[in-house]
């Protein structure tokens, strides 16, 4: 993700960067706005865009050092006219899609609940005549000529932000400098996918390679709270690549690992390598993120913190947990009604809420998180993780198993390393009748993720492939291994039961049978089809015989 700039256009001191301003030109990341010219363009191509959407984008940019009100926009853009909030809100859409920014991610482009809209990106302020110290994240190694040496540190980004250094080659060997930079651009290119997170060009990272450097001077220098640094050693055949994640703001060390290979396909080992450390660092950064916004007083919280909040409590899957989650996401949306991934996260406890048996309206809840679901649809069709939790729910909810598949389908191909992608669509999968496909897809996600706060549904998922497959055994060892992460869990409960049956262990069968109906007494084999989207017939009718021969009444 890039940093972005402004450049300084010869006119007093005082009006510099103002609307109405001569030959001032607005630059940030790939974009130029041309005042005089009234033209956007993108690395040289001019962005096609309405006189109002422009006229909305300049004022933004103009007034970027407050929150500007609609009236404001109104008198600015529209001469003072009365038009609809929905045109006001079809025109910042505009904006932000010419820009390529989404109401979810508001890189760009941010709503202030109840206040109105501010540009948040870093400008340079750019037309003839001289050049400017630039201002605001990422500016210091510009201002600074790419010496890394500046006088103040950067006000970090809203979002979760990582630079990846470039790794030290211990191999003693020159010809393996390329397949060490090689990696690091593969993990930057692959962390660039990931919508929540702020990743420091490579071009900008690159510039402390060969340096000895101060992880905090990094944070400090780029603006970010999170660096990734490695080393890479080769020895005959093999190479092991080592890598440390640190939070710079304190230099606490994160995450360590090393992940080993052998050069038979140097690039195929370094898809993998890269694949492994995005896979495991991202939800290492979540986790910290999730534990930041614990510890900030609730007078502080913004719809990004109260979503963190949220995620934290879906992940551990409990009952009270769930309860909690819901008006978090809520509360979220509240205060950003296009934050995509806020109404996804509410309906997949609308979704865990029925998996579990603890619905109370149960068509009223199923009309909510479809309602919900949809919605992060229509808002996030480039963001993955909006994208997978509402996938899943719509599968589950509406049984609409090719929808939601097709939905987390493109979520892996936003960011083929979102572990979430991987197992709920292999849980969809299994529902399909396709157990093997189901396993392969969630042992990649295990692979991706071997400390997921979430490998209990990884699990369950696994269990489930395995009945349907008629590996009663295998089944009953993953269900006991997710009810050991999460003895609630319903579904897997259900498995111990039908797996001892159809396995002929029926007191071990009976026994399990009691708990599943302490858990969810309304639970029937006629309900079956209700409680579980499960496609094949064939599936629905073994379920049904395990559950009945353990006990379940009709």
């Amino acid at each position: 993700m890039p940093c972005y700039q402004i450049l300084f256009a010869s006119c007093p001191d005082s009006e510099r960067g103002r609307p109405g301003d001569a030959e001032v030109q607005f630059m940030f990341g790939d974009y130029v706005l041309d005042q005089e010219r009234r033209e956007l363009t993108r690395r040289g191509q001019v962005v096609s865009v309405g006189p109002q959407v422009f006229d909305l984008l300049l004022h933004l940019v103009g007034t970027r050092d407050r929150v500007v009100s609609k009236d404001e926009l109104l008198q600015a853009v529209w001469g003072g006219r009365i038009v609809s909030e929905s045109t006001i809100t079809s025109h910042i859409n505009a904006v932000r899609k010419a820009i390529g920014d989404t109401g979810g991610e508001q890189r760009l482009i941010r709503t202030v609940a109840r206040k109105g809209f501010r540009f948040v990106g870093d400008i340079r302020i750019g037309g003839i005549g001289e050049v400017r110290q630039p201002v605001g994240p990422g500016a210091a190694l510009q201002a600074s000529g790419g010496s890394g040496e500046t006088a103040s540190a950067l006000v970090l980004p809203d979002k979760p932000s990582i630079t990846v250094l470039p790794f030290q080659n211990l191999s003693g060997d020159p010809e393996q400098e390329y397949f060490a930079d090689g990696i690091v651009e593969d993990i930057i290119t692959a962390l660039s996918r990931i919508r929540w997170l702020f990743v420091i060009a490579r071009n900008s990272s690159f510039r402390y390679k060969g340096r000895a450097v101060e992880v905090k001077d990094v944070g400090r220098e780029l603006g970010v709270r999170y660096v990734l640094e490695g080393s890479v050693r080769k020895s005959g055949n093999r190479v092991r690549i080592t890598g440390q994640l640190i939070d710079a703001t304190t230099g606490t060390h994160l995450w360590a690992e090393r992940f080993e290979g052998t050069l038979d396909d140097i690039f195929e080992l370094q898809d993998r390598m890269a694949e492994s450390v995005v896979g495991a660092i991202a939800p290492q950064v979540e986790r910290a993120e999730m534990e930041r916004a614990k510890r900030k007083p609730t007078e502080s919280l913004d719809a990004h913190d109260y979503y963190l909040r949220g995620m934290a409590k879906l992940h551990s899957g409990t009952h009270e947990a769930i309860e909690a989650a819901l008006p978090l996401f809520y509360r979220a949306i509240e205060l950003d009604q296009e934050f995509a991934s806020a109404y996804a996260g509410a309906a997949w406890c609308y979704f865990w809420r029925k998996l579990n048996g603890w619905m109370v309206d149960r068509a009223e809840e199923i009309a909510e998180g479809a309602r919900l679901a949809r919605r992060a649809v229509e808002l996030g069709r480039d963001d993955a993780v909006a994208l997978t939790r509402s996938g899943h729910a719509l599968g589950h909810l509406v049984g609409d198993l090719d929808g939601g598949i097709a939905l987390i389908d493109r979520a892996r191909l936003l960011n083929p390393n979102f572990a979430p992608a991987w197992f709920l669509g292999g849980f969809l999968r299994v529902f399909r009748g396709e157990p093997e496909s189901a396993i392969e897809h969630i042992e990649h996600a295990a692979r991706l993720s071997p400390l997921d706060q979430e490998m209990f549904r990884m699990q369950a998922g696994t269990a489930l492939a395995h009945f349907f497959a008629g590996r009663f055994d295998s089944a009953l060892v993953w269900a006991e291994r997710a009810l050991g992460n999460l003895p609630s869990l319903l579904v897997a409960v259900a498995l111990v039961a039908a797996s001892h049956a159809l396995a002929g262990r029926t007191e071990e069968a009976r026994k399990t049978m009691q708990r599943l109906r302490a858990l969810d007494p309304s639970l029937r084999v006629s309900t079956l089809r209700d409680w579980l989207p499960i496609h094949r017939p064939e599936d629905l009718a073994r379920f049904a015989d395990g559950l009945r021969l353990a006990g379940l009444p009709e």
